[in-house]
Parts: C-alpha cells; sequence; structure tokens
C-alpha cells in the first residue's frame, strides 16, 4: 500500500495526471472492452495520464493490431462477443512464447471477480485485474506497476527529430494565410490517415504490392511539409519489402507505424 501524503505534502492535492512520469509518453496501451461507453472512458482516462492507447471491441481484433505494433500493457475485458479475454490471453502468451517475444503484461478488467474468476484470468495468462466500476486513481495504481520503468522505455524510446518538425507559426509565415494553413493540416491528416489505415490492412493480409501502394503514398504526405526522417525510413521500406516482404520487415514496420502515428498526433495538435 502506498504511503499516506503528509499534511505539508505539496502535491496532495494534486490531479493524478499532474505528476505523470515522464517516460510515460513512449508507452502504448491496448485496451479491449466491448462496451462502447467503457472504452471512451478508458481512451479519456488513459489520455489524462500522457499515454498512448489502442481501443479497440474484442479480443480477435487486439490479436489482429497486436501482431501490427508494440503494445506495453494489455487491459481487457474478460467477457467480449468474436473473442472472449482469456481466448485472446492464452493466444497472445502462445505468440509470445513462439516467437520468443518479450511477455506483455495483460490485466483483466472486470466486476468483482470472484476465486473461479481470478483462477481463470491466472491460468489463461493474464496478471491481474481491474475492478469496474474504474477509477482514474485505480487505473494509475495498476499503470504504475505494470508498465516498463523509465529505464526500459526510454532505451527503446524513438529518436524522432522532433526539433526539425514544423511549427504553426512557421507554417502561417509560409503561407501567409492561417486558414489556409488550417485547411491543409486537415487535407494532409486525412489523406495520411487514409493510407496509415491502408497501411494496417496490407500487413494483417500480407499484400506486399499494396503495403509498397500505401508507403509511396505516405511518403508524399510526410515531406509535404519538409523532412522528417520519416520519408526516408519509407524508402527503405519499400526497398526491403519488395525484396523480401512483409513478414520478415514486420518489426520494421511496427515501429515505423508507431512513429508515424505520433508524427500524426503532432500535425493535429498543431
Amino acid at each position: 500500500m502506498a504511503p499516506r501524503a503528509s499534511a505539508d505534502d505539496p502535491g496532495r492535492h494534486a490531479a493524478p495526471w499532474e505528476r505523470l512520469p515522464v517516460h510515460w509518453q513512449y508507452l502504448r496501451v491496448l485496451v479491449v472492452e466491448d462496451h462502447s461507453t467503457y472504452r471512451t472512458l478508458m481512451g479519456w482516462f488513459l489520455q489524462k495520464l500522457g499515454l498512448d492507447h489502442e481501443l479497440v471491441c474484442n479480443g480477435q481484433a487486439a490479436l489482429t493490431v497486436s501482431t501490427l505494433r508494440h503494445f506495453d500493457l494489455v487491459i481487457s475485458d474478460c467477457r467480449m462477443p468474436v473473442m472472449d479475454g482469456y481466448s485472446m490471453a492464452r493466444e497472445m502468451r502462445h505468440r509470445e512464447r513462439a516467437l520468443g517475444r518479450q511477455r506483455i503484461p495483460i490485466i483483466a478488467l472486470t466486476a468483482n471477480p470472484g476465486v473461479d474468476d481470478q483462477q481463470r484470468c491466472l491460468d489463461a495468462g493474464m496478471d491481474g485485474w481491474l475492478l469496474k466500476p474504474l477509477s482514474l486513481g485505480q487505473l494509475r495504481d495498476v499503470l504504475e506497476r505494470w508498465l516498463p520503468r523509465a529505464s526500459a522505455a526510454m532505451s527503446n524510446a524513438p529518436a524522432l527529430p522532433a526539433q526539425r518538425w514544423p511549427t504553426r507559426a512557421e507554417l502561417v509565415e509560409t503561407f501567409k494565410d492561417e486558414q489556409v494553413v488550417n485547411q491543409m493540416l486537415h487535407s494532409l491528416r486525412r489523406e495520411a490517415d487514409e493510407d496509415y489505415a491502408a497501411l494496417l490492412r496490407a500487413c494483417r493480409t500480407l499484400d506486399k504490392q499494396a503495403a509498397i501502394d500505401c508507403l509511396h503514398r505516405l511518403v508524399g504526405s510526410l515531406v509535404f511539409l519538409g523532412s522528417t526522417g520519416l520519408d526516408a525510413r519509407a524508402a527503405d521500406l519499400i526497398a526491403h519489402i519488395r525484396d523480401q516482404g512483409i513478414e520478415p520487415n514486420r518489426l520494421g514496420l511496427e515501429q515505423f507505424e508507431q512513429d508515424v502515428s505520433r508524427y500524426l498526433r503532432y500535425l493535429t495538435d498543431l
């Protein structure tokens, strides 16, 4: 149990998200929940806590997205249509063993689990549970316990040259019209999002040519506002995929996807 804050503790009344670990900006959480309101709530909590995240509605969708990108923690409902959380957890553990991958913590999201439910979670390969109804403080406690520590997270942090990314002031100065900048950013983000989604589909179906075509289109979006370093990496991926196919380049595609997602969020916030 965490120690109680003293009366003279300056952070005693601060909101949880006001004292966030810096390294959490490099981590990503997967939430698997079929109830749309709970998905929305979890997304809002994770946003407040400064964590990148993905929200999906069943275990099969979680397995699909986890083959395309890395997650540092999975939080999953247990009973869902299509594939429940128990089956999803067993399959994730099987894949980790088969591929020699690091074990990712899986936390059950459930309402008052009994002894049998807790044992079923553990037998499926889950590590712990969050109880519904969920609070922000309860979620943070679990995240602090199960997310990677700072040293591990920073060693895997992408070295994106953020200082080379354009600022809003620079774009307005270049195009001389803030309305034009707003329209341009909206269009750029929409087109890049479409190509990004198409790239995920191509990777899921191992469609080499479709993946190459999506990467070509993404390069055009990525260089529109100046070099980010992502365009050069996309060109390398295109060459490797053309020669070797998708599966041998899955890790490179996963890291590229994470960095593109970070850049697109930057554009959204401009």
